[in-house]
């Protein structure tokens, strides 16, 4: 039941918020009840983390109840390493955002119970989705985490945010509907072999014919991919990131979009090893892709919130890189990049946001030299631009050498067109920062204040855990490592034996030669 409580806790949450009667400002008790109901899920979350047993691997703290039984759906839950990592993550960062939320400006103050409520119920939407283990409760969940983002980005937004809401909407959309037309295949294949079945454990045992199973792969990658978001499948993303407030930009980035590459690693891999593999070549060639595309892609931004998202394209191609090099490495290191990208990310969208709330504009050549009136922030922006960039010491770096390592060994060309990554990471962070933190002071960037002591305290967990994991990641990675070795195992894949020097004998001297 403690999945099921964890996940229920912010959605009842929600729904508290949404019967809460609203208050003008500044006096909106919805701030610090929704910050209440995070923190409780947040020790909830905790509490399922001291449970889970790191070394028996397999699914854990499990759940199944008959659901819809006239087609053989269950409510079925349950966790592995990689799952309870991302739904810590979750809790992690729901929080922060709330805090840091407070000071937002909504175009309508009195929606503030609401705003607050679409937050509490996207960490609740995503925790049943990284713990589902149901094929159609896992589509449903999928699907109604579109609900609230929509809403949080076209309700509360900039002004362009109707047009970023339904761009969002339609693509995710669209990816829904084929990955529901693979489950619908999987249906009617699990009535054909036996009983209809939707649990993940009964889809694994399912035999396919090449072409059924390749076909099934791609209605879920193509959803996978839209929301990761893969090249050329990312163009939502910019838009929506540019328009949502920074706690939805967060929620969006460092939370919902990492479904996507669970789902490829839960589902594709789980439910289609042959597909997988088959489609491994091509999906490489997008993920580098989108390693080089959006790192160029967010040099040239003008907007910051549109080079953080274009930087995350980037970050996600590394992800994405791999879990489809099929080596323990990069997989232990897509799995911990998920989490790690999820911090700085956050810290990257709201730093800037509290920045931008200051300045009035998003522009990078709106400022200028506000480090001489606002160090505190200009400190907390160059830790997390470092650690956006893979700076050694700070926790995306581990994650970026493991999905590099390991995919040098499947394929050196892939990895050495992704490092290329790296380096055009350090170009577009230490650009955007030389611009506007150093230099004179631009006329206009007066009134850009320092951070207070309400955006330091919900910034500080994320920088704790940037720097701590940069050092020590090894706790995280002692949960990740089994479940990792399953789906290895499970893929058919074993970790390429190490390339050993040729040795070259010496030529034998003639006898009575000289040497």
């Amino acid at each position: 039941m403690i999945l099921s409580i964890l996940a229920a806790t912010p959605i009842v949450g929600a729904v508290l918020l949404a019967l809460l009667p609203r208050e003008p400002a500044p006096h909106h008790r919805a701030k610090y009840v929704a910050l209440g109901v995070s923190l409780i899920t947040l020790v909830l979350s905790l509490v399922v983390m001291a449970r889970f047993d790191q070394d028996a691997g397999g699914y854990q703290l499990t759940e199944k109840h008959e659901w819809i039984k006239v087609f053989g759906a269950y409510y079925s839950l349950g966790v592995n390493g990689i799952g309870i990592t991302l739904i810590l993550l979750t809790t992690i960062l729901t929080p922060i955002v709330i805090l840091a939320a407070f000071g937002d400006r909504l175009p309508d103050p009195k929606s503030t119970n609401a705003y607050f409520a679409w937050m509490l119920a996207v960490e609740g939407l995503a925790i049943g989705a990284f713990a589902a283990t149901d094929a159609f409760l896992f589509y449903v969940l999928f699907e109604a985490t579109l609900i609230p983002l929509y809403f949080l980005i076209g309700s509360f937004g900039g002004p362009n945010r109707s047009y970023a809401a339904v761009k969002f909407l339609i693509y995710n959309l669209v990816g829904g509907l084929l990955m529901l037309a693979s489950i619908v295949g999987l249906y009617v294949i699990s009535a054909r072999q036996g009983q209809a079945s939707f649990l993940l454990s009964d889809l694994q045992n399912l035999d396919f014919s090449t072409n059924t199973e390749r076909l099934l792969f791609l209605g879920f990658m193509a959803a996978f991919a839209i929301k990761a978001p893969l090249w050329p499948l990312h163009t939502w993303l910019p838009d929506a990131a540019g328009q949502a407030t920074p706690g939805t930009s967060v929620l969006m980035v460092s939370v919902i979009d990492k479904i996507g590459t669970f789902g490829m690693i839960r589902w594709c891999l789980g439910l289609f090893p042959g597909a997988s593999d088959w489609a491994s070549p091509v999906v490489i060639t997008l993920a580098v892709i989108s390693i080089l595309y959006g790192a160029l892609l967010a040099i040239g931004q003008d907007d910051i919130r549109r080079l953080i998202a274009f930087t995350s394209v980037s970050h996600f191609g590394f992800i994405i890189l791999g879990i489809f090099a099929f080596t323990t490495t990069s997989l232990a290191g897509s799995t911990l990049y998920m989490f790690n990208h999820g911090l700085s990310t956050a810290a990257l969208f709201l730093v800037t946001g509290m920045m931008i709330a200051r300045r009035g504009s998003a522009r990078i050549s709106d400022f200028g030299g506000v480090q001489k009136i606002a160090p505190i922030m200009s400190g907390v922006l160059l830790v997390a631009g470092l650690s956006s960039l893979s700076l050694p010491g700070l926790a995306p770096f581990i994650s970026e050498f493991l999905v590099l390592a390991g995919t040098f060994t499947r394929s050196i060309p892939a990895a050495a067109f992704a490092t290329l990554g790296i380096v055009l990471a350090a170009l577009y962070i230490l650009i955007m920062y030389q611009r506007v933190m150093t230099g004179p002071l631009k006329a206009g960037n007066e009134g850009v204040s320092d951070l207070d002591h309400r955006e330091m305290a919900s910034l500080t967990p994320a920088i704790i855990l940037i720097v701590g994991l940069g050092f020590f990641p090894q706790p995280l990675l002692n949960v990740i490592n089994p479940a990792i070795d399953e789906v290895i195992s499970h893929v058919g894949k074993g970790d390429p034996a190490p390339k050993t020097p040729v040795q070259i004998d010496a030529p034998a001297t003639q006898e009575g030669g000289h040497e």
